[in-house]
């Protein structure tokens, strides 16, 4: 039987989000990180699904696994309805995860790809973002999960009401004033690198006018 795709959403106070910066060993600047929950163990979630501990434990295991083999676990802004990671939207690499109670915990360092970069200016403007596993297993009528196997773990933004979990963060920005200026712009700072500085501008204004209302 194949297993079925599963995303789990976790809001900002959810993960308990650490967000930090260092600085890089070139010397040339600080890279960001982001560290808390990364999927909750033993308990129902918002899409009535339970992961027992045991499970998230394995799927940790083989997440790190993975690093030491010298794997890298890119991860997006917002998840897409697929199990593949698509390398035009990846903001973050998964470095590590662990347990830490009934939890899976983890640390994702930003990168500086064009949705990296707006997670960036995010994080950095104030927002509150939180995370979404992306991963496959099997779901017993109770909806108790088994043979549990993260493939990744990204980055989105905290939706105004739970029923709101599954809207894109491109589907929020379109019914914001000024949101699909910004939308276009991201596009089109992928195959532009000095439409970057713009973009970032471009956010800085636009949180601005949010925070104003």
């Amino acid at each position: 039987m194949a297993k079925k795709p599963l995303f789990e959403r976790l809001t900002p106070n959810q993960t308990k989000m650490i967000v930090e910066k260092r600085d890089r060993e070139s010397g040339d600047g600080k890279d960001l990180y982001m560290k808390g929950i990364f999927i909750q163990g033993g308990v129902k979630n918002q899409n009535d699904r339970i992961y027992p501990i045991q499970e998230i434990g394995k799927a940790v295991e083989t997440i790190n696994e993975r690093l030491q083999e010298g794997q890298t676990v890119l991860g997006e802004a917002d998840h897409p309805e697929e199990l593949t990671v698509n390398l035009d939207r990846v903001s973050h690499i998964v470095e590590d995860m662990w347990m830490d109670g009934p939890n899976g915990y983890g640390k994702l360092k930003i990168i500086p790809t064009p949705m990296g970069n707006i997670i960036s200016t995010l994080l950095e403007s104030g927002a509150k973002l939180g995370v979404s596993s992306r991963g496959s297993g099997n779901v017993n009528e109770s909806g108790h999960v088994s043979d549990f196997d993260i493939v990744t773990v990204d980055i989105v933004a905290q939706p105004s009401a739970p029923e709101a979990y599954p809207k894109a963060i491109r589907e929020s920005l379109w019914n914001m004033r000024g949101g699909y200026g910004m939308y276009n712009l991201a596009e089109a700072m992928i195959n532009d690198k000095k439409a970057q500085k713009y973009l970032q501008e471009g956010i800085m204004k636009f949180i601005e006018e949010l925070n104003k209302k």
